[in-house]
């Protein structure tokens, strides 16, 4: 190769080496800052280290772990309608890129959206689902309580199961809709006379010769339909 081309060469490569030196942000960073951080936008080592990328380090200098959705960088407090649920002092590890990308990307290359993932909390926190989550305003979650996990998987929110068999054996003739017990949609009771014809008098009559009082809640003693000498009770 002749000498001006090797000239060519290298003053090509100290162009470029300048330029990425004077405008980083354009010539090397993929995409735009998040608006919150554009008056750090030509300055990478904020958040990079040489050679090994962003750093969670680097972003725990600015935002402090134990201020994070309490406080601002400048130790403020955040406004009531704009403090988010405060989650990150349970994180296992400062892992920040885990969940948060501050540039946009490229626009024919862009990454997808990152998602939180339990699994970066501490496992003893993992099971608090209230201290993020609100509770649906539905009958049944109302009778179920706070122990989200009794239906729910951290992994994934839906679909949900409902082991029933913990509170009432669904076999033979109850294995039926949900509406035959629970009428009205209020999962929160539910009656055995739609079917049975036993009349509540009765019952109660046959059940104070036993000393038995509380005959309300069939399902407190019946778990599973099956009457007295073990039969399955009928329509009796």
């Amino acid at each position: 190769m002749r000498r001006w081309g090797v000239w060519l060469i290298v003053v090509n490569l100290c162009a470029l080496i300048a330029l990425g030196v004077a405008w980083p942000h354009l010539m090397i960073a993929p995409g735009a800052l998040i608006p919150a951080h554009a008056g750090i936008t030509r300055n990478c080592f904020a958040c990079h280290a040489p050679f090994q990328g962003a750093s969670a380090n680097r972003c725990t200098t600015c935002h402090k772990i134990a201020d994070i959705g309490i406080r601002t960088t400048d130790g403020a407090p955040l406004p009531s309608e704009r403090k988010p649920i405060a989650f990150h002092q349970s994180l296992g590890q400062a892992n920040c890129m885990a969940c948060h990308t501050d540039h946009s990307g490229p626009q024919l290359v862009k990454r997808p959206h990152q998602s939180f993932a339990h699994a970066l909390l501490r496992p003893a926190v993992r099971g608090q689902c209230a201290t993020c989550h609100a509770a649906p305003q539905t009958p049944l979650h109302a009778q179920a309580g706070g122990n989200c996990a009794t239906c729910h998987q951290t992994t994934a929110w839906r679909p949900a199961t409902f082991d029933h068999s913990r509170f009432f054996a669904l076999t033979g003739p109850h294995n039926t809709s949900c509406t035959t017990c629970h009428s009205g949609g209020d999962f929160t009771r539910h009656t055995c006379f739609s079917c049975h014809a036993h009349q509540p008098a009765q019952i109660r009559a046959l059940h104070a010769e036993e000393g038995m009082r509380n005959v309300e809640n069939c399902v407190r003693c019946h778990r599973n339909g099956v009457g007295e000498g073990g039969e399955q009770e009928g329509d009796d």
